[in-house]
């Protein structure tokens, strides 16, 4: 399937986990370097699995601009905003997710992942950004995380994630570097104190 195809359909991951529209924040022993003091928005968990967006991690190698080009989107001002292009995940890595606000809908491409947030895979979403008249607030991103059955409650148990309450900062914020450690604050928790914890296990 190629980047926001012509006939979109949104993902269809399992929905009704307890988890869904709650934020990931990777410990620091994380074992996996794509997910190295990664903040994870979850849009789907369920014994089936989990289907998440990272949030502060950035795409080098692309411009919204490239990606106008690539789809062949004109945009009707010269003035294209600056929307930076994120990397959501490493499956499917050439496919696009816009997660926004919920007063936009792009109709039956545009799905509720929590409760005052949608996720949209159709190209109008990418076309209404360009035009200024997208959503409220937006990330866009390249990829996504999953996992399969009993995959994440597993990388739970081996405390490779912590969990907390998603908000506008977290999941829409411009500035990315500072969210991992906004989020373990978030929690009530000194991020240094537990990098020390974690170096001591």
């Amino acid at each position: 399937m190629g980047l926001f195809g012509s006939k979109p359909r949104p993902p269809q991951p399992p929905s009704g986990g307890n988890l869904e529209g709650h934020v990931l924040i990777a410990m620091p022993g994380m074992p996996d370097p794509k997910f190295a003091q990664a903040v994870v928005f979850l849009c789907a968990h369920s014994e089936r699995g989990a289907m998440g967006l990272v949030l502060n991690k950035i795409v080098g190698n692309i411009t919204f601009l490239d990606l106008l080009k690539q789809l062949r989107i004109r945009p009707q001002s010269r003035r294209v905003p600056g929307v930076v292009v994120q990397f959501g995940g490493p499956v499917e890595t050439g496919r696009g997710f816009v997660l926004h606000s919920p007063e936009y809908s792009a109709g039956e491409a545009t799905v509720r992942v929590g409760p005052n947030v949608g996720l949209t895979t159709s190209v109008d979403v990418l076309k209404a950004l360009a035009e200024g008249k997208g959503p409220r607030a937006s990330m866009l991103a390249l990829g996504y995380a999953g996992w399969g059955a009993g995959q994440l409650e597993r990388e739970f148990a081996q405390n490779g994630w912590m969990v907390c309450p998603a908000d506008d900062y977290l999941l829409f914020g411009s500035q990315l570097q500072g969210k991992w450690e906004y989020a373990i604050r978030k929690l009530g928790i000194n991020p240094a104190q537990l990098s020390r914890d974690a170096g001591r296990a």
